[in-house]
């Protein structure tokens, strides 16, 4: 158990049913006889601030600036619904363009000046990393980072910091399992982003491909734009299967530059990468026209660990539409919105578990207590405990169809990092309650 758990246990237990201190939040339920008090910083007796970084601008931008949005959206319905134990949730995000140095001075700006109460959903691996120390040090809880980078499941260095998506070793074994029994003979290339996301999913997929069967490992740094060397060295190499742990933009221009090369590999692109209506997008635009919709990507393999947006007839899709229609921002509902709404879902809960008027370590004791058995529309459980910050256990194997539809190659798989297995979820699938909002008794 972690400091921070033990100096919390009996407020999180109350949080989770021990007392009579369960009602409200989130319309959940009625009221108690407590009142509302202002705690830590960013809590206040009607109000709870979150704030979080995102690349609202710059080559980053296209999709994740989207999922902000998604976020505001459902914490509006919360709102519409009466908050959480009667606080509105404010919602502040900053833009740090995909740009470390802006990350700090972004997030200085949120803990400092602003003083929220908690991050939620920090967007980037080598962006997030750079307010790992400011966060950690000022007790802010640093919740669900947007990447799946291993950075975020230290809780011995990083105690308020978790993870919140697959981690790319995991997503890494599960794509190297899936070559190795499904394409045995390919001659595999790797093209990855040069820091914790590409060395992640590496790491992952050697542990079931070895030296002999990947011939190539090329990498990029983000916002290099020229990928004729990288992609002409996996052409040289024979690699005929490439599996890219990349960004949406890099996808696009690794397509566009494997055409002009006449290069045709198959492709195996990480979740983080693969969104054909976004990619799909970027390749009519970088090509001026030439290349239009999803065809270029018909056949790419990639993983997926929430419900997409083409599922219609999925329950926490159809909330998710809902919600988005009734938020009435512009534009239409995308998985980068699915993601956001998914995080803020999650955000609820841990809000729930944390009670009435959590501190800032009441709401990291609560999540390592009680956040391993919070219900959502991601396909695998969590792991948070108090020794281990690490988000959704597992993904699917699917495959790009026509119109960017998508074609489920493999049942849900969880696992972990390291050595450990990987075997079919048994789990049962999960849908949203009728209010659409988390059922706080059910959180204890």
């Amino acid at each position: 158990m972690s400091v921070l758990a033990a100096a919390t246990i009996a407020t999180t237990m109350a949080a989770c049913g021990g007392d009579d201190d369960s009602g409200g939040g989130g319309g959940g339920g009625g009221g108690t006889a407590e009142d509302n008090e202002a705690t830590d910083p960013g809590m206040t007796e009607d109000s709870v601030l979150i704030g979080a970084h995102y690349p609202l601008t710059g080559p980053a931008a296209p999709g994740y600036s989207e999922i902000p949005t998604g976020v505001q959206a459902y914490f509006d319905f919360v709102n519409a619904n009466g908050g959480v134990y009667d606080r509105q949730i404010e919602w502040e995000y900053l833009d740090d363009g995909y740009n470390p140095t802006n990350t700090g001075q972004v997030v200085n700006q949120l803990v400092l000046e602003d003083e929220i109460f908690a991050m939620m959903g920090g967007l980037g691996t080598p962006t997030h990393n750079a307010a790992l120390d400011l966060l950690n040090s000022e007790g802010v809880p640093d919740l669900f980072v947007a990447s799946g980078s291993s950075l975020w499941d230290n809780p011995e260095e990083n105690p308020y910091t978790f993870g919140w998506q697959t981690d790319y070793e995991s997503e890494g074994k599960i794509i190297g399992q899936y070559i190795a029994e499904n394409l045995p003979d390919a001659k595999v290339g790797l093209f990855l982003q040069d820091d914790d996301f590409g060395e992640d999913g590496e790491r992952g997929v050697r542990q079931y491909l070895d030296d002999e069967q990947i011939v190539e490992v090329q990498t990029y740094t983000s916002g290099n734009t020229d990928l004729g060397a990288q992609i002409t060295a996996l052409q040289q190499s024979g690699a005929d299967f490439v599996i890219g742990f990349n960004t949406p933009i890099y996808t696009a221009l690794s397509q566009l530059t494997a055409l002009r090369l006449n290069y045709t590999p198959e492709w195996f692109v990480s979740n983080v990468g693969s969104d054909p209506q976004l990619v799909g997008s970027l390749l009519e635009r970088f090509s001026s026209g030439a290349v239009t919709g999803t065809s270029l990507l018909e056949g790419v393999y990639t993983t997926d660990y929430l419900p997409t947006v083409d599922e219609v007839d999925n329950p926490w899709v159809q909330l998710f539409q809902r919600v988005w229609d009734e938020s009435g921002q512009e534009g239409e509902l995308t998985n980068f919105r699915i993601y956001g709404m998914s995080q803020a879902y999650t955000m609820v809960q841990a809000l729930q578990a944390a009670g009435r008027n959590p501190t800032r370590d009441d709401l990291v004791a609560a999540l390592e207590e009680a956040g391993g058995d919070f219900q959502g529309p991601a396909l695998a459980p969590f792991r948070y405990s108090s020794d281990r910050h690490a988000g959704i256990s597992g993904m699917s194997v699917s495959r790009i169809g026509a119109n960017g539809s998508a074609e489920e190659l493999t049942p849900v798989l969880v696992t972990d990092v390291g050595d450990a297995e990987i075997e079919e979820y048994d789990g049962e699938e999960t849908t949203p309650p009728e209010s659409g909002i988390p059922d706080e008794e059910a959180i204890g």
